[in-house]
């Protein structure tokens, strides 16, 4: 029992099992080499079956690009997995600079006139209009303190889950990542607080009074916490 012990100590890939797949740790102090051998030892052992996501630690390692693409390869092999995420406890200064940027709310105090672009990193506050012809465009989502009649493009490097919001919505055009719609169909010249987002279910793009945004999205509240 005690070699046996101490062996497990000297293990460089920790995995466990959960209800969403398997989480991988890598131990942060042996070669990367050691840890790619033994890796695909054990998932040449693993005998779970059917489609399997796995996630993969580093802990305190950081992993160039190269070193990521070689662990894809080697769970490439197996086509039951699939790679869900790749983390670290560690990111160069050039990623936690992207990081914070990507993290912040921007305060905007101007309109947005027809023919202007205003592009943001994170999510992006607008004080003001958006008149049509005008361009907003974030990384994270958009919130506008007057009237949203241009075009709003949240979320435009692929995030799906960010929304556009406005105090008063009659948009020339709504875009959430790769999702577009047109401008909608109103009675009157527009609709007071509203928001957009993208319904999982039917993966089109939907408007809702705000009234409903915590339940639809409850995790905006830390972007509320973050300056708005």
């Amino acid at each position: 029992m005690g070699c046996t012990y101490m062996s497990e100590w000297n293990h460089f890939v920790t995995m466990k099992g959960t209800n969403h797949g398997i989480v991988v740790y890598l131990d942060d102090q042996c070669s990367f080499e050691q840890v790619l051998q033994e890796l695909e030892e054990k998932l040449t052992s693993n005998t779970s079956s059917g489609n399997t996501e796995i996630s993969i630690h580093s802990q305190y390692r950081y992993l160039t690009e190269t070193q990521r693409q070689e662990i894809e390869e080697i769970i490439k092999h197996y086509n039951h997995l699939s790679i869900k995420s790749i983390d670290s406890y560690v990111m160069t200064r050039e990623e936690a600079h992207d990081l914070f940027e990507k993290s912040t709310v921007k305060t905007v105090m101007k309109t947005i006139r027809s023919g202007q672009i205003h592009s943001v990193k994170g999510d992006a506050l607008i004080i003001g209009d958006v008149n049509p012809g005008g361009t907003v465009e974030a990384t994270g989502n958009i919130f506008v303190l007057g009237k949203l009649r241009g075009i709003a493009h949240a979320g435009i490097e692929g995030d799906v889950q960010c929304i556009v919001a406005a105090s008063f919505m009659h948009p020339n055009q709504i875009r959430i990542a790769n999702k577009i719609s047109r401008a909608p169909d109103y009675d009157v010249e527009g609709s007071p607080r509203e928001f957009a987002y993208v319904n999982p279910t039917t993966e089109q793009i939907e408007l809702n009074q705000m009234q409903h945004l915590q339940k639809i999205r409850p995790n905006l509240l830390d972007v509320f916490e973050r300056g708005l």
